[in-house]
């Protein structure tokens, strides 16, 4: 999408380079200037509009064209790779059950009736025909579980239906070990739980009391073929508290597959402002610190790299290995798995996949084996330790933009969508805007 470029206010855009000085994270050479993209005025945004579909076979070739003409192009990129879109959120009602300080809604949010599942459903399709099959799909809201549950096991149903890939974005209060057996046999594939301080629950001071709750929920999807993932949202109040989350999530890497951490941003009907900007290298480091060794976060993402980060590795002894540390075996193998769908319901699956597709490539195989008798020397004493007790976990840091400092490049490269009643939509925009797609009548109507 290109815009033409307006004059904009002095004092945004002075913002904005103060914002983007605090959240770079690589090496800069010469003025900051250089590196910039222009803030959207208010003009621009209300003026920009959902994706069009792309032509037939097209969605990955429109992705690779976002990332070239932003500059986002490379090994470590997915979009235009492997995937079409990083993943499109679903709202399937903005009622919620709690009030949190960086909530994202609108005030005009609460005051809407759930669209219809007709129009749901007719999202889905869209959703569909944007992206393709296999595109991650967030069921979330508001409080997606505040829907009727047959109704929610519908969408389910539908998106499965469709080709994609459904996950449950939920801060668990009304969920059960029987939704989520129902909801699972519907399809689901992933289930995220979003806790933190934020949403000032009741007796929970900090993030290490909240523990228990993300034990609880832990233990709700046990047994059961579903990725469990972490959301938290980083602010001021918590953040000294990363490093103990991320040793938190790691010990429990049997039950956590992805820890994801997302900056607060100043945007939608949240009190909680912020003052002091948490930079993604702050996040990082903070991972770091709590998992007792390096991990690279630049090797592998989707998107803008001011947007998104992600590292993995595997967890012994107590510590995360990292496993990205070879930027460029990593882009060769990433390269090999690129048209490899995996599953992310079952563990030994998608262990067995990505063996198939390494070793199935010319000149991975003696590679790969190197490396691994490599790592495991390098790391003797670790894997000694954890006698067997191996397991594997994925961080992820999300850093959304201010309403009022969209910055032109990162919306066009956006990875996380939200379909709107016209089309999907950056996320980011869509917050500063939201009500441009509520107060609106759904485009189908009831029987």
């Amino acid at each position: 999408m290109h815009l033409p470029l307006m004059s904009g206010n002095t004092a945004i855009a002075d913002r904005v380079k103060s914002s983007m000085r605090k959240r770079l994270t690589g090496t800069i050479h010469g003025p900051i200037e250089e590196y910039m993209s222009p803030v959207l005025t208010p003009q621009e945004i209300a003026a920009w509009q959902p994706a069009r579909i792309p032509g037939s076979g097209q969605p990955l070739a429109d992705a690779r064209a976002r990332m070239a003409r932003t500059g986002q192009w490379a090994p470590w990129q997915a979009l235009g790779r492997r995937m079409a879109i990083g993943c499109v959120a679903l709202e399937i009602t903005q009622r919620c059950n709690l009030d949190c300080t960086y909530c994202y809604l609108s005030e005009s949010s609460e005051a809407l009736k759930d669209i219809p599942i007709a129009e749901v459903f007719r999202r889905i399709d869209l959703i569909a025909a944007h992206y393709g099959p296999g595109t991650d799909v967030q069921v979330t809201g508001g409080e997606p579980t505040l829907r009727k549950r047959d109704e929610l096991i519908a969408i389910v149903e539908r998106l499965v239906a469709k080709g994609l890939r459904p996950s449950l974005f939920t801060n668990g209060i009304k969920v059960t070990c029987g939704l989520l057996a129902d909801l699972s046999r519907a399809g689901l594939v992933d289930v995220a739980f979003h806790v933190d301080l934020t949403q000032e629950r009741a007796g929970f001071d900090s993030e290490r009391s909240l523990n228990a709750i993300r034990l609880q929920y832990m233990s709700l999807a046990r047994g059961l073929p579903l990725a469990v993932m972490f959301n938290t949202t980083l602010y001021q109040r918590n953040i000294g508290e990363l490093p103990m989350l991320a040793a938190f999530f790691a010990g429990q890497h049997q039950h956590v597959r992805l820890a994801s951490f997302q900056i607060g941003a100043d945007t939608g009907r949240g009190v909680d402002r912020p003052d002091d900007a948490i930079d993604i290298s702050r996040v990082m480091g903070g991972i770091r610190s709590g998992v007792g060794g390096a991990l690279t976060f630049d090797a592998l993402s989707a998107g803008h790299r001011e947007c998104n980060r992600y590292a993995f590795g595997l967890v012994a002894n107590g510590k995360v290995l990292d496993l990205c540390a070879d930027h460029d075996f990593v882009a060769r193998i990433y390269a090999a798995i690129a048209n490899v769908q995996f599953d992310r319901r079952s563990k030994s699956g998608s262990a067995i996949a990505f063996a198939k597709a390494v070793l199935s490539t010319p000149g991975l195989r003696l590679g790969a084996l190197s490396r691994a008798l490599t790592f495991a020397w390098r790391h003797k004493a670790d894997l000694i330790a954890s006698r067997g007790k191996i397991g594997k976990i994925s961080f992820f840091i999300h850093s959304f933009m201010d309403a009022s400092v969209l910055d032109r490049e990162r919306c066009d490269a956006c990875s996380f969508m939200v379909m709107t009643p016209e089309g999907p939509i950056s996320m980011c925009v869509h917050n500063a805007k939201r009500d441009d797609y509520l107060l609106v009548a759904a485009k189908v109507k009831r029987e």
